[in-house]
């Protein structure tokens, strides 16, 4: 698994998104590639990001451990398998990265 995105640090932080908790790659429906932001995604790909559903299998990735997460695993606020913990405030997006929610 890859995070992709502008100016990343090795947990997957971007230029946009970088604080300690900024982890987290969410897949875009399109090109189903895992970014650090939608903003990176889109300066990057000819196309925009597209949400993926909520229901998907494994929408998100922790950029500490790249592991894939559910979104009801994702929604618990760390990672399960480093313990790793996720910006709450990502909450205020999820329209943007999650169909249905």
């Amino acid at each position: 698994m890859e995070v992709k995105g502008l100016n990343l640090d090795k947990a997957g932080r971007c230029r946009h998104y970088h604080t300690e908790l900024d982890i987290v790659a969410l897949l875009c429906e399109a090109c189903q590639c895992y970014y650090a932001c939608h903003l990176c995604h889109d300066e990057l790909e000819s196309h925009a990001f597209q949400a993926s559903n909520h229901s998907a299998e494994k929408p998100v990735l922790c950029g500490n451990c790249l592991s894939t997460l559910s979104f009801d695993d994702y929604q618990k606020g760390s990672c399960p398998k480093c313990q790793h913990r996720f910006n709450p405030n990502c909450k205020k997006h999820y329209s943007i990265y999650f169909k249905g929610v």
